[in-house]
């Protein structure tokens, strides 16, 4: 399994995704799930991957080849606005799902998958879209300035309670962190390290690109903050009244 979430805020987009891939208990094992695609000054992109890795990992190699190609209908490094570029990926990912789908029918295992897309392209405003394994897509709005795939139940209330659109790129990094930090806590299958990734609005370049590895002295004195965070707002809050009478 894994976890993968990314903000679309007003002053830019983060993301971040772990690194486990397992296939039981006894076969667990590191991959990056987040690929980065930029010509600063022009655009910035990055793709998170959730599910079966041989899916992704075909996806993520088929766009690098279609790059060097150059084709401005197939690359993503050419297609003149955000939504075409998850078009792009978005028949990519169902190209190869479809072909992989097929070659799996007799067995056990799925070929589900999804990807998280952020970037922002010269001329264009900061996107995020969710693109599942059919090819079509959801986008973040206001309403929605996140996105998640994977296991994303644990790390999804923090998100619920304190992202907004007026958020601040450091501000996000802490919460995407925190909400990773309460997936790992409650999700053997979700791993460090950690790759974390911000771009600021109209920069068209990667701000900011980091691994956490475990043991990280930040992520860890983080985690302990929010624990004694969490734990002191829970001894201050008020008592809820007893009902009255009996049965």
């Amino acid at each position: 399994m894994t976890y993968c979430v990314g903000l679309l805020l007003e002053s830019g987009i983060v993301m971040l995704s772990d690194t486990r891939t397992n296939a039981g208990f006894d076969n667990i094992a590191c991959y990056r799930k987040m690929f980065v695609f930029e010509t600063s000054g022009e655009r910035a992109l990055a793709i998170m991957t959730a599910g079966n890795l041989s899916v992704t990992q075909t996806v993520i190699a088929k766009l690098k080849q279609e790059i060097a190609h150059e084709d401005p209908e197939r690359s993503i490094m050419h297609a003149p606005t955000m939504l075409q570029v998850a078009e792009i990926v978005g028949r990519t990912l169902n190209d190869v799902y479809v072909d992989v789908d097929r070659r799996m029918t007799h067995s056990d295992l799925s070929a589900s998958a999804s990807m998280l897309l952020g970037g922002q392209r010269l001329g264009g405003q900061p996107r995020l879209f969710l693109i599942y394994r059919e090819g079509n897509f959801i986008e973040a709005t206001e309403d929605t300035p996140y996105l998640q795939i994977g296991e994303h139940k644990y790390g999804k209330p923090i998100l619920d309670r304190v992202v907004r659109p007026s958020t601040s790129l450091e501000e996000g990094r802490k919460a995407v962190l925190i909400s990773m930090d309460g997936t790992l806590r409650s999700n053997l299958s979700v791993g460090m390290p950690l790759d974390l990734l911000s771009i600021r609005r109209n920069e068209y370049r990667v701000a900011t690109r980091e691994r956490i590895e475990p043991g990280d002295p930040a992520f860890a004195a983080l985690s302990e903050a929010w624990s004694k965070a969490l734990s002191d707002g829970f001894a201050n809050l008020p008592s809820f009244p007893e009902a009255s009478g009996g049965g």
